[in-house]
């Protein structure tokens, strides 16, 4: 019977993954179609720079680009963009590729995926962090998610992005390869592929440490499943196996009550039960936590478990009293903070060394106060010093407690270098993180698609071991169409989709993570003046303010890097 509920529960979420892929459409364009009077009639294909994205109703202008070439090291995935528009209806489009035929040998077609970039509604920068209405901020389309269609209908006066990604496998032969691209079964552009004889590990044993914020619960609401259930662990996996992927070293837990306090469209949920006996005893029920952190595990996310909050955005600590939820105010440093948080700091250790995660836990805070960070560090040395921390810091809260095991510093506030260096050579990890009070760089859905490379540029230039965003999925409300949110700037709160669509975001996320790994490679390798010539490309990069001519640098450094490589 258990075994039939569980097959009844996961094609009820397969079926509500197609419901949701073929049945929602893109908004309307908030910009009237321009500039198609100089487009002649028929069916229009280039490739089209990865750097740029095209407006859904404006004619493009670029000089039509019949082939590509793409250099990758073994084990890298690379990307390039091929747009399609016209002035007339199309039906079916659908793309595939040839086989990539080399000198000695040949890579399937299928290491050549396509997927259409769906249109989402952004807004704008404007102040930043802050409640806001629609109605108040430039609304437009932005190219961004990749969607999971094998076809897609070409609208009258559109123009379509596909975004094209190659995964070159480890054991391929290094060499030229090439290619044809083909549309609705045509040949119509050429593709080529440099492999170079140079091998990147696989994502779970990059050093680049990269904490996306997951949100488990958002998931649950999308897919319309029972929070926690069978058909629920179901839907997380291909939205957590994107974050695996990108080589993410931490998994986000929750300790009590919603850390955020409702910051999000879904609150967060609880993940450990509280409960206070009728002798004044505690009871913790575990179940939920234990299984989230082991299916994470079991993804290859391993390095830490960052537990929020021992001081979340209220104050709020809940618990069951006599079959009754109770909400609690305990502001750190008084009587009842210590009196409730003793005996579950006590009782979660003891627990974390039973399952074998006490070495990789740590109490994780967010952008607390001073008064409130030390009372908590007091109590956490008195009652639980076997535990680490980790924390978003905008308080250099980190040079009064140097030994904090994970520290994240907002990209916009004073740092030292020496601090880095020091702390990098213990061995303890310290990023940046970015939110929305950042302009540059940053991932919102109208953020220039290469700031998300440059931030894994900005890491290695500055010496930190690699970033924090506070959310990886925390959807709003119409997450397919819709990327704005009732606070903060369009895309501050997801950079990838629902049923483990990726975004332009994320992909470029992920080679600027490579990049990072490539540059850790050959600085081990690299004769002097060639090391000297490399490390000259990356000092721009400590900028954490928009450049002129930022993005052309980038490109710049990011070819140098492949001719290092050779």
């Amino acid at each position: 019977m258990r075994l039939f509920i569980s097959t009844l529960l996961f094609l009820t979420s397969t079926l509500l993954h197609a419901q949701i892929s073929s049945s929602f459409v893109e908004l309307d364009d908030p910009q009237k179609p321009a500039g198609w009077e100089n487009v002649s009639s028929g069916l229009h294909v280039s490739f089209a720079s990865i750097d740029e994205r095209f407006p859904k109703s404006v004619a493009p202008k670029l000089n039509l680009q019949r082939s590509h070439k793409l250099t990758a090291w073994r084990g890298e995935k690379v990307s390039a963009q091929i747009l399609i528009w016209s002035k007339e209806i199309h039906k079916s489009l659908r793309l595939q590729a040839s086989a990539l035929k080399g000198n000695q040998s040949s890579l399937p077609s299928d290491l050549v995926q396509f997927r259409f970039v769906r249109y989402v509604m952004t807004d704008e920068f404007s102040d930043g962090c802050g409640h806001r209405k629609p109605e108040n901020f430039a609304a437009s389309l932005s190219p961004d998610m990749l969607d999971d269609l094998e076809e897609m209908d070409l609208e009258a006066k559109t123009v379509r992005p596909v975004w094209v990604s190659i995964e070159v496998p480890a054991d391929a032969k290094p060499g030229n390869y090439a290619g044809k691209v083909l549309l609705k079964g045509k040949s119509v552009l050429d593709i080529e592929l440099e492999i170079l004889d140079r091998i990147l590990p696989t994502p779970s044993e990059w050093s680049y440490h990269l904490d996306q914020w997951q949100h488990p619960s958002a998931v649950a609401r999308v897919n319309n499943v029972p929070l926690w259930s069978d058909a629920h662990f179901e839907a997380l996996k291909p939205v957590m196996s994107l974050a695996a992927k990108a080589g993410q070293k931490v998994i986000t837990a929750t300790l009590n009550k919603d850390p955020w306090n409702v910051q999000t469209f879904d609150p967060y949920a609880d993940m450990i039960i509280w409960e206070k006996k009728a002798d004044g005893t505690w009871a913790y029920d575990y179940k939920v936590f234990d299984r989230w952190v082991q299916f994470m595990l079991d993804l290859g996310i391993k390095k830490m478990i960052n537990c929020y909050s021992i001081i979340p955005w209220n104050n709020e600590i809940h618990y069951l009293d006599g079959g009754q939820w109770v909400n609690v105010k305990a502001e750190p440093g008084t009587p009842i903070f210590e009196e409730l948080w003793s005996p579950f700091l006590k009782d979660f250790v003891q627990h974390l060394r039973e399952r074998g995660w006490l070495e990789i836990t740590n109490i994780a805070m967010d952008e607390r106060t001073r008064v409130q960070m030390d009372a908590a560090f007091q109590l956490l040395q008195k009652v639980a010093p076997e535990l680490g921390v980790a924390y978003a810091d905008n308080h250099k809260t980190y040079q009064r407690y140097p030994n904090t095991k994970d520290v994240s510093i907002s990209i916009g506030h004073p740092y030292e270098e020496k601090d880095l260096r020091d702390r990098t050579s213990r061995g303890l990890i310290t990023t940046f993180y970015i939110c929305c009070s950042d302009a540059f760089p940053n991932q919102f859905t109208f953020s220039q698609p290469a700031e998300s490379t440059y931030l894994a540029w900005y890491a290695e230039a500055t010496g930190f071991n690699g970033m924090l965003r506070w959310a990886f999925n925390s959807w709003v409300e119409h997450p397919l169409q819709d990327s704005r949110f009732r606070t903060w700037p369009a895309g501050d709160t997801y950079i990838i989709y629902p049923q483990g669509r990726s975004s332009v975001r994320y992909e470029r996320l992920v080679e600027g993570i490579q990049d990072y790994e490539k540059i850790q490679i050959l600085k081990k390798t690299l004769e002097r003046d060639k090391l000297v010539e490399l490390q000259k490309a990356i000092v721009p990069f400590k900028a954490a303010n928009r450049f002129e001519g930022w993005n052309e640098k980038l490109n710049t450094a990011k070819k140098l890097l492949n001719q290092l490589s050779k």
